[in-house]
């Protein structure tokens, strides 16, 4: 693989650990964010005497804010990113108590969708400046219907809906972005890595596993350093079919106006 700049979002704990060790040993410059100063610094130094260059970035992906600043950062660390891999994100929680982010949205929907649907329109510049470059958002194949006039999930909440609500989301804003942006500039595809891995997320939402954590970083890692096209979904290293929702124009286009205005970042590519 040659050298290329990477941000990997969500490092500190289980898949983006796993890839955070894996990017590591090939050379290159390697951006790793996380929300927690300590448990970075503690990745980082397990990481000591890797081959890529690497940078640390702090922000918590729940606040707006820090995802404005945190995209700012990543323009000032660098002037092209070959890959933004959107990997940090939120499970459904227990006990189906309905949260929200400092700006008032529905927790799951903040930042499991907004935060990298925000970083994915302010990097682009960055990523084009690598053309190709690519944005592999790592989503799930638990996936629910958005209900366009309750987004934030008021109503009818549960934990598990949010989370595959915010999912679906990731995945159909993901799709919209690929038709916006040729190909030759920026690609942009979205996978479920693997089946519930043993992960912190996976171990307080749903209590037990079934695919190893080798298992996603895998089918992730394939992503990053294959060529395989724009807009598309992937179950592990196969290519799948999200949720028929997911590739209506009309809700895409009504999802991506909502999820800009909420973004607060204008609707540019």
């Amino acid at each position: 693989m040659m050298e290329r700049t990477i941000l990997l979002t969500g490092a500190t704990g289980g898949l983006g650990r796993g890839l955070a060790q894996a990017l590591s040993q090939e050379p290159g410059r390697l951006i790793l964010h996380g929300r927690d100063p300590e448990k970075l610094g503690e990745l980082h130094a397990e990481l000591a005497g890797a081959e890529a260059e690497i940078d640390l970035v702090v922000a918590d992906l729940s606040d707006r804010a820090q995802v404005l600043e945190l995209a700012e950062e990543i323009h000032a660390l660098t002037d092209r990113l070959d890959v933004l891999v959107n990997n940090a994100g939120i499970g459904q929680g227990r006990g189906n108590v309905r949260e929200v982010s400092a700006d008032g949205s529905e927790l799951r929907l903040a930042v499991n969708h907004l935060a990298p649907f925000t970083l994915s329109l302010l990097l682009l510049p960055l990523l084009k400046a690598a053309a190709p470059g690519k944005i592999v958002n790592v989503a799930s194949a638990a996936q629910h219907p958005l209900d366009l006039r309750d987004l934030h999930l008021k109503q009818g909440y549960t934990g598990s809906r949010a989370y595959a609500q915010s999912k679906l989301a990731m995945i159909a804003t993901g799709f919209h972005l690929a038709q916006r942006v040729p190909a030759d500039q920026v690609t942009v595809n979205s996978l479920h890595p693997a089946t519930l891995m043993p992960t912190a997320m996976v171990k307080e939402g749903w209590g037990y596993t079934v695919d190893d954590l080798a298992t996603g970083v895998a089918a992730t890692m394939h992503l990053i350093t294959h060529d395989v096209g724009t807009g598309k979904y992937f179950t592990g290293t196969t290519e799948a079919h999200a949720l028929p929702e997911a590739y209506d124009p009309d809700l895409r286009a009504e999802l991506w106006e909502a999820s800009v205005e909420l973004a607060g970042t204008g609707d540019s590519d």
